[in-house]
């Protein structure tokens, strides 16, 4: 098999070269839309309707994000910081760079489900056309046109539909901006390792540094790759590639220092306390919550402790984690998620190599192989053997590089399908896509055992199409390429398809309810009952995710069991209907109970509320549109500590406490007993309320 052919310039200027002897029709000939433009749109039109129709269904996606955005859009502090509540008392437990968008949309649009959700489908639209570009560059100079923009197509297509993306896209966790921001960075590395430009380099340093800002150390897990691909095959001296990583690395830290920078000097007391931290520093995060404590497993969790079970391996439901190892990634809700085209990509990778090692491989393939692989290798194994908190959706950051590798193989295959070994490659990828798509099915309990045939039917067709029809030219040559794809890209299709058919609300969204598997928590709209209190952690993920009042409920940080007064889960009674309302939150979302909402909305201090935990807060804040003080954030943070509530109160700047919240492994049992010492209870709607103003 190779890919050594490599297209002549032409003479005295290039490819970009113009004929000045030419017409000027033919020159605008030329700029009339090419076969290729219509088929990118095409790609990116059918990519926007997946991800975003009836993409109102997910309500207000993840509450603790979208009260993030809410707070954006109402303070520009709020937007600065990420802040959980506009009067700015904690941020979330993430760096801000996701909501600076989604806060942004608000404040244009004013709060919606479509102006918090849209952004992210189109950061999926983006990343899918930055994939079509990164490949079509990579396959253009070993082979004809026609073929790299097919494989493009493929790699597009296959970031489109992978159930990860397809979920992450249609909701609001910072994920979306993060892969987005991975793919502009592997974009500028292959452009950077062609023309040997450190201002391309200079570039992915910068996207980069922004990712680092979205979801900190995961964002980093490319750099290597990236660095080593530019050091392997920037066409410059040793000493000029060392300059421009240098430039690269600079770029990196001044993009995302600056705002580490700010937090650190920006006075504490005039900031929200850093969610997740253990110390209101930001650098905490870096190396705690979101870093070393989040891959080695430590304490698990800033603020208040491990959001898992013993040694910080979380609940061994489809939501978590469970037990480390390469197998995590084809296994439960992992598997569901990004598995069916894995086992195809890794193929391609070892062919790769394989060509490497006989000096047979193109160099940009060789660029792109390197990119992608070590993407792909990297970040696969820090998440099948990271201890700390992992969640399924994660694995949305290994999408771009299965769907590169993906195409980039196809193309491969094809362009040497007259060979044995081409169409013997050719042939394995087709088997390993509908193999382990047949196989997925069946552990999932997808489609099963409709779905299997079907796979065995298209595989056996393609093979066999392949075997007899290896030299066809023309439109024998096109069906028999459309049945490949087909057979190829079955399974993921149907299975991202059926993700973007789901409703996904909660803390930690799944892609598919299947016969065999469970939403967790906070997955698929919560019509059962929730987890009980874990060891130590997380609750054990339930079969429904939120559950119904007092019956194991959200199952939140800590192991919290029933859900709290205020915030509940679905009811199917005529009184709960009546007395609790779930605004835009979707089945199994945040529910607020509309009598307190009343209450709060009735408000003018600058907390309407006080109540335990982002999680209760966040859908009383989204529904009343007040600020509304999450008692210890997501992770149970010391914020605000008993002092610092008891000045606030006295200030008169929080008219009521709520009762029976949760949210976070520590709960501030302190703030709750002095206030229920010093303060007359009172139910509304079946919630305990404390007024602190007189």
């Amino acid at each position: 098999m190779t890919t050594l052919m490599t297209r002549s310039q032409p003479a005295g200027g290039g490819r970009h070269a113009l004929d000045d002897s030419a017409e000027p029709t033919s020159v605008a000939r030329r700029r009339r839309p090419e076969p290729r433009h219509w088929a990118l749109a095409s790609l990116l039109i059918l990519t926007a309707v997946l991800y975003l129709w009836n993409l109102s269904r997910n309500g207000w996606g993840n509450d603790f994000y979208a009260a993030a955005s809410q707070s954006g859009g109402m303070s520009w502090k709020a937007l600065l910081f990420g802040s959980l509540d506009p009067a700015n008392s904690i941020t979330v437990d993430k760096p801000p760079a996701a909501t600076w968008v989604s806060g942004l949309s608000v404040r244009i649009f004013g709060l919606s489900s479509w102006s918090i959700l849209v952004p992210q489908a189109l950061m999926g639209i983006g990343a899918v056309a930055l994939v079509y570009a990164t490949v079509r560059r990579i396959l253009l100079k070993a082979g004809t046109e026609q073929t790299a923009t097919a494989g493009a197509l493929i790699a597009g297509g296959v970031l489109a539909l992978t159930p990860a993306a397809v979920l992450i896209f249609r909701f609001n966790n910072p994920d979306a901006l993060l892969v987005l921001l991975m793919t502009a960075a592997a974009y500028f590395t292959v452009r950077a390792c062609q023309a040997a430009s450190w201002k391309w380099l200079a570039l992915c340093g910068v996207a980069l540094g922004f990712a680092f800002l979205t979801k900190m150390l995961q964002g980093l897990l490319v750099l290597p790759g990236f660095g080593l691909a530019y050091l392997l095959f920037a066409r410059a001296s040793w000493l000029t590639r060392a300059r421009d990583l240098a430039i690269a690395t600079v770029s990196l830290v001044v993009s995302a220092g600056w705002y580490v920078l700010l937090v650190e000097l920006w006075p504490a007391g005039s900031r929200p306390y850093i969610g997740g931290s253990t110390n209101n520093s930001f650098l905490d995060l870096v190396f705690g919550y979101n870093g070393v404590a989040r891959i080695l497993g430590n304490s698990g969790s800033g603020g208040g402790g491990g959001h898992g079970g013993p040694g910080g391996n979380g609940a061994s439901g489809t939501s978590f984690g469970g037990s480390t190892g390469l197998n995590r990634l084809f296994s439960n809700e992992f598997g569901n998620e990004i598995s069916w085209l894995l086992p195809a990509a890794l193929l391609v990778l070892v062919a790769g190599i394989a060509l490497a090692i006989r000096r047979r491989l193109d160099r940009d393939i060789a660029i792109g192989l390197t990119v992608f692989g070590t993407w792909l290798v990297i970040t696969g194994v820090v998440f099948s053997y990271m201890s700390g908190t992992v969640h399924p959706y994660y694995t949305v950051a290994l999408a771009p590089a299965i769907a590169a590798l993906v195409g980039i193989g196809a193309v491969i295959g094809w362009r040497n399908r007259e060979s044995w070994y081409g169409t013997a490659f050719l042939g394995a990828l087709v088997v390993a896509a509908t193999g382990w798509g047949a196989i997925r099915a069946y552990q999932a309990g997808f489609g099963w055992p409709v779905l299997g045939w079907v796979l065995g039917a298209l595989a056996v067709i393609a093979v066999a199409g392949l075997v007899v029809g290896r030299g066809w030219t023309g439109k024998q040559a096109a069906g028999l390429a459309a049945a490949l794809l087909i057979a190829g890209g079955t399974a993921t299709a149907t299975f991202g398809v059926a993700t973007a058919n789901t409703t996904h609300t909660g803390s930690i969204p799944t892609a598919v309810v299947t016969s065999k598997g469970s939403s967790g928590f906070g997955g698929m709209g919560g019509m059962g009952q929730g987890g009980g209190p874990g060891a130590g952690g997380q609750g054990t993920p339930g079969t429904g995710g939120q559950g119904t009042p007092g019956a194991g409920g959200q199952g939140t940080p800590g192991g919290q069991n029933g859900a709290p007064t205020g915030f509940t889960g679905r009811t199917s009674t005529a009184d709960g209907q009546r007395n609790h309302v779930r605004g835009q939150g979707g089945p199994g979302g945040g529910s607020a109970n509309t009598q307190v909402v009343s209450l709060l909305k009735s408000t003018s201090t600058t907390w309407a509320a006080a109540t335990e935990g982002a999680q209760s807060a966040a859908p009383l804040q989204l529904n009343s549109g007040k600020a509304v003080m999450a008692i210890g954030g997501f992770t149970g943070d010391p914020s605000p500590t008993l002092t610092q509530f008891k000045k606030l109160v006295a200030e008169g700047k929080i008219t009521y406490y709520i009762a029976g919240g949760g949210g976070g492994p520590q709960r501030s049992s302190d703030i709750s007993s002095w206030v229920q010492e010093h303060f007359t209870a009172t139910t509304v709607g079946g919630t305990t309320v404390y007024k602190l103003t007189t």
